[in-house]
């Protein structure tokens, strides 16, 4: 099962309390006080995990905890801290405050940390409270709660490259031509009813990963259908392909819906660079051309056959080249000198 967002409630650690004790040794008379501190709370940290690909697990775990601390004790020992409660979440993870939609952070790299809910501080034992005046002091603090909140965590895949297109337009008959995924394919609209993710293999140990959505029908930003809850998974792609079917009764109306939809989501997205692929282009006959569109807008057109494997080389090889290109541009903006280009 696919799970790409949950709500779970993390509570840090209370804090453990300071102590009241006094020092009573042979030969020390009036030895004031020595009343330990309080241990710290443990604190909540997410982690990413990159053996993981869904939230599946925290569907089922809702309330995370960390350790309290424990209580000081006499001859001015500290109580032991809390342990931090670790949660692995998958690549991708992007934490929200459930209550306020505040956005705490993302982890998109394996062994990134983010702390949802830290631990109290332990009170102080009455050795810190000891003065001139008043050299048996007896008081001492409690110790802090942990912070608690509820944590809202969604999971958008990261892709290199994110295949957009009606339901049954070969998204999935796509994938499992170019890499290993094996996503269910049928030919009956909304097969596909999660996303799946796939590793295409090029010559010279040149690997990308494409990033497959359920179908989206007209008015998906608006909720209908199932591409809305999926369409965050594209948002991290470096480049779109948009799937048209050869045999769509208005290719260019295909192509020019699936383009509002996408706008309509979110302007990023809709401005993110994309090629149009023409798909089942086995379906034409011997002497039927492809559609022509008018796609101005996008790097390529391609036509392909997922069935017949035709078409196929090129349009991946374009894609790598493509994502190269993004791939330096990014680079190039944060100023890092230093970026190594193997495939040259």
């Amino acid at each position: 099962m696919f799970v790409d967002r949950v709500v779970i409630n993390v509570y840090g650690g209370a804090g453990g309390a300071g102590s009241e004790a006094y020092r009573r040794e042979k030969g020390v008379p009036r030895g004031g006080p020595a009343g330990g501190d309080g241990g710290n709370g443990g604190s909540v940290v997410m982690v990413a995990d990159a053996q993981l690909s869904t939230l599946l697990d925290l569907r089922y775990r809702q309330h995370h905890r960390a350790e309290r601390g424990l209580h000081g004790s006499g001859k001015n020992k500290t109580g032991r801290s809390g342990d931090d409660l670790i949660v692995p979440v998958p690549p991708g993870t992007v934490l929200k405050d459930a209550d306020t939609e505040v956005v705490l952070g993302e982890l998109l790299s394996p062994g990134d940390r983010m702390v949802v809910a830290q631990g109290g501080r332990g009170g102080r034992g009455n050795v810190h409270f000891a003065t001139s005046t008043n050299q048996t002091p007896i008081w001492w603090e409690p110790g802090r709660p942990g912070e608690e909140r509820r944590v809202e965590v969604e999971l958008k895949l990261i892709a290199d490259v994110g295949l957009v297109g009606e339901p049954n337009a070969g998204k999935s008959t796509f994938l499992a031509a170019v890499s290993k995924a094996r996503p269910k394919v049928a030919d009956y609209p909304f097969t596909t009813l999660a996303p799946n993710l796939g590793i295409v293999e090029l010559p010279d140990f040149r690997t990308f990963a494409v990033a497959d959505i359920p179908g989206i029908v007209e008015g998906a930003h608006e909720g209908r259908g199932l591409g809305l809850q999926f369409l965050r998974h594209i948002e991290r792609t470096r480049t779109l392909a948009l799937m048209v079917p050869v045999d769509a009764p208005d290719p260019e109306r295909v192509y020019r819906e699936l383009r509002e939809e996408l706008s309509s989501y979110s302007d990023e997205l809709g401005a993110r660079p994309h090629c149009v692929v023409l798909t089942k282009a086995d379906l034409l006959g011997p002497q039927d051309d492809p559609p022509v569109l008018d796609a101005a807008e996008a790097w390529g057109v391609f036509t392909v056959s997922s069935v017949a494997r035709t078409g196929l080389p090129d349009l991946l090889e374009a894609l790598w080249l493509r994502i190269r290109e993004v791939i330096d541009a990014e680079a190039a903006a944060t100023g890092d000198e230093d970026w190594d280009t193997p495939w040259v």
